[in-house]
């Protein structure tokens, strides 16, 4: 049972769990809290995946919620002075309509943009209130961070599979041989891969006899750990990974396994590796042949082997065909949807699989380009641009430039390409929202600022983890705190705003839940719209319960779910939870895989469930999920994808190139106590020593004259920078690195420890041009760079 959590006491000191919303591993932890704050935490040796590991991030919980400059109240910003002044909700919302109102009035919603950044994959409200208020917009500007991370992972797996939240993760329980490439997850905890105490679990590889192969230009801490380091030069890992096929193909080593009938195009794709021999790439990516040779003769010989690839290899300018590289070598040596070799997650709350085993050749298949960007055209993937197109499209003139943007969660100024061309067109916005906990580089020039409580004092379930998880775990952790009687959680906000937009964007809609109320003046819990047009707290709570019975409605019309054709308002009746997010949980949990399917399954999940057992449930390992999952036309695994195919004729391009020996080439890096810039302001991660600095090879400091511990000039096609230098052999000659989120203490912003560290920011180097076409992802690593002594 829970211990002693109470939620509701001021004094004294309890002990709460608590799952970490800061990065993908979702540890457990154990609170104590006392005075009515958050006051220490350590690992939950409870927990049934992260079993008491806690990393610094974690350790910090308590810093964070408690952060003096963490925002507490709206705010809203005078355009004539600039500066910020904390105003009432109902005040920061009006002024959200009345700006919303004048963009819209003017010039429709297709000039209103939103970015939403990776936080949002932490949230319940991310989850779950996030994607109502993106369709309340109307809007087809929709950015994320998703095209500075993942996006290529996402293409490969919708084309190879039909749908692109289909993503193996590494049975690392299970696995004997893990070739990982451009991963560092004994710092970052993991990508694409929830998998708390990393290194605990590739410890575990090596201890049962297995192998551990990392490929990366770092000696990372990753790489430290691991049987064998393998540098390559930036952005070359397609061509290794083909020439992993080549060898493959040309030794007979090809091996399907219980995969052999569920695939298609594996024949093409041996083909087309003929060129990519091992001798034909190795100047290209400084990897020996011979050494190529013995790797793919290892990686097919290993009875349980798994390839993994995360930022290295999808933040480079051949992303989305590395991505698609690493699902080849998977599938090739049989090791694809197999215990110990690469695996399909499923969340708690996932559906069943959706095409019923035997009937193959039901799923629509997956594609891009339903629509374009204004300024460069590029094309559409899940509904979102390329964010490197965001500049541009509110800075360059013309019809349907974008005049107003929302960002949720997200800091763009720092983490996207080109940012000093962003963080100019930011302040040609004609109105900004911002909802965000910090006055930081973005939301400092927002018109109102929307900072939603702490997240001790909301609940906490991971939706999009959950179904990355390198084994089935199930765990909500309620509130620990009280709620902020002056303050607003996340989903009530978003709830706020998407009856506002509903209200601007379509009055008329007769679906549109806010059509009944937001036309009309009047308040006092009415559900009706007070007489600025703010909806008040009735409306926001049949908002809310609309979401309930939209989630109810899917799930009986849906195929293969467990409570199709049920009646809407009988299940409806039987919803548990105190409050909305809990509500939609329950609903997730019940008609989900594992699910009481509101007690057509006795025994199953339900949020009582999970409540009864806070330290988490343990559902088991994954297992093999091949053929129902597919949603290929075919039904199978398509293994060579048109757009892939027609995208090798770029890679052909660059097969036996040799770098240019006078340029250095640019690489990013994480820190175990930094998470993008999430963690900037917390006093416990900002100490030490200064880890904004530029690595240098000692071969590539001699020839460009700088030396460790002295400033030096970076400068690339689109920027130059400052920074200290730390010569150092971790990274490979010909390759300097610097970490990414820094860049500082610019006016306007409130976060004070951040300002004392600011470090430079990265993405003054990164140049918004260049992308990987088939996910429209920017290339931050591989970026050519010249050094010189700073002066």
């Amino acid at each position: 049972m829970a211990l002693e959590p109470a939620p509701n006491s001021s004094t004294g000191s309890v002990t709460a769990l608590r799952t970490c919303p800061l990065c993908e591993a979702t540890c457990g932890l154990e609170l104590r809290i006392e005075g009515g704050r958050v006051r220490t935490a350590r690992g939950d040796a409870q927990h049934p995946l992260s079993r008491g590991f806690i990393c610094p991030k974690g350790a910090s919980f308590p810093q964070l919620v408690n952060d003096p400059d963490r925002l507490r109240r709206p705010l809203v910003r005078d355009r004539a002075t600039g500066e910020h002044r904390e105003v009432s909700w109902d005040e920061a919302f009006a002024a959200v309509r009345a700006g919303l109102s004048r963009v819209v009035g003017a010039h429709g919603p297709a000039v209103v943009g939103l970015y939403s950044g990776n936080p949002n994959a932490h949230t319940m409200a991310g989850g779950q209130h996030l994607p109502a208020f993106v369709r309340s917009l109307r809007t087809r500007g929709r950015f994320s961070a998703s095209t500075v991370d993942q996006m290529p992972m996402h293409v490969a797996c919708g084309l190879v599979f039909g749908h692109p939240g289909l993503i193996p993760v590494p049975d690392l329980d299970r696995t004997g041989y893990l070739l990982m490439l451009g991963a560092n997850p004994a710092v970052s905890n993991g990508s694409l891969c929830t998998a708390p105490d990393f290194p605990g679990r590739l410890a575990a590889i090596r201890e049962r006899g297995g192998k551990v192969v990392v490929v990366d230009p770092r000696r990372t801490r990753t790489a430290t750990l691991a049987d064998e380091h393998l540098p390559i030069r930036p952005g070359s890992d397609a061509l290794w990974l083909f020439a992993i096929v080549n060898v493959l193909a040309a030794e007979g080593l090809v091996k399907l396994g219980r995969l052999a009938g569920q695939v298609t195009g594996a024949e093409r794709v041996l083909e087309l590796a003929a060129p990519f021999t091992p001798e034909a790439v190795e100047a290209a990516c400084g990897i020996p042949a011979e050494t190529t040779r013995r790797i793919a003769r290892e990686l097919a010989a290993a009875p349980r082997a798994a390839v993994y690839g995360r930022m290295g290899t999808t933040t480079v300018e051949f992303g989305a065909t590395t991505s698609w590289l690493t699902l080849v070598l998977n599938v090739l040596t049989g090791n694809l949807d197999s215990p110990g070799g690469m695996m399909f997650g499923r969340g708690a709350h996932g559906r069943a699989d959706r095409v019923p085993p035997g009937q193959p050749g039901t799923g629509r298949g997956w594609g891009t380009g339903r629509w374009h960007s204004r300024v460069r055209r590029l094309p559409e993937v899940m509904g979102e641009l390329p964010v490197a197109t965001l500049a541009e499209e509110i800075d360059t003139p013309g019809e349907g430039r974008l005049r107003a943007l929302f960002t949720v969660a997200g800091n763009p100024a720092l983490s996207t390409p080109d940012s000093g061309r962003l963080a100019a067109a930011l302040t040609q916005l004609d109105f900004m929202v911002s909802v965000d906990p910090y006055l930081n580089e973005t939301s400092r020039n927002a018109d109102v600022v929307l900072p939603p409580t702490d997240s001790a004092r909301v609940g906490h379930y991971d939706f999009s983890l959950g179904a990355l998880a390198v084994r089935t775990v199930a765990t909500y952790s309620p509130p620990v705190l009280p709620p902020d009687p002056t303050g607003m959680a996340e989903h009530d906000i978003l709830a706020r705003l998407t009856l506002i937009a509903q209200a601007l964007t379509d009055p008329s809609d007769p679906s549109d839940p806010s059509a009944s109320t937001a036309s009309t003046a009047g308040s006092g819990g009415s559900g009706e719209a007070a007489a600025d047009g703010v909806p008040d707290q009735a409306a926001v709570d049949a908002f809310h319960e609309s979401l309930v019975l939209d989630a109810l409605r899917r799930a009986v019309g849906e195929r293969g779910s467990p409570v199709l054709g049920r009646d809407v308002a009988e299940l409806h009746a039987q919803v548990d939870g105190a409050s909305a997010p809990e509500r939609l949980l329950d609903v997730a949990l019940r008609t989900g895989h594992f699910g009481d399917a509101f007690g057509a399954r006795p025994g199953g999940l339900r949020l009582s469930t999970l409540l009864a057992n806070p330290h988490g449930v343990d559902l088991g390992p994954l297992e093999p999920r091949v053929p129902a999952l597919l949603r290929t036309p075919s039904g199978t695994i398509e293994l060579c994808p048109e757009p892939v195919v027609a995208d090798l004729d770029r890679l052909r391009t660059v097969l036996g190139a040799r770098p240019a020996t006078s340029e250095l080439t640019l690489i990013g890096r994480r820190h175990l106590r930094t998470n993008n810039s999430w963690m900037h302001n917390v006093p416990a991660m900002a100490k030490g020593r200064n880890r904004c600095t530029l690595l240098v090879h000692p071969r590539d400091a001699d020839r460009s004259g700088v030396r460790d511990g002295e400033p030096a000039r970076v400068t690339s096609a689109v920027g130059s920078l400052e920074v200290t230098v730390q010569v150092s052999d971790e990274v490979m000659a010909g390759v300097v690195c610097l970490p990414h989120g820094w860049g500082h203490g610019l006016a306007g912003t409130r976060m004070s420890v951040a300002a004392a560290h600011p470090g430079v920011n990265t993405n003054v180097l990164t140049d918004a041009s260049r992308l990987d076409p088939l996910s429209g992802t920017a290339v931050l690593n591989g970026i050519p760079v010249r050094v010189t002594p700073a002066g």
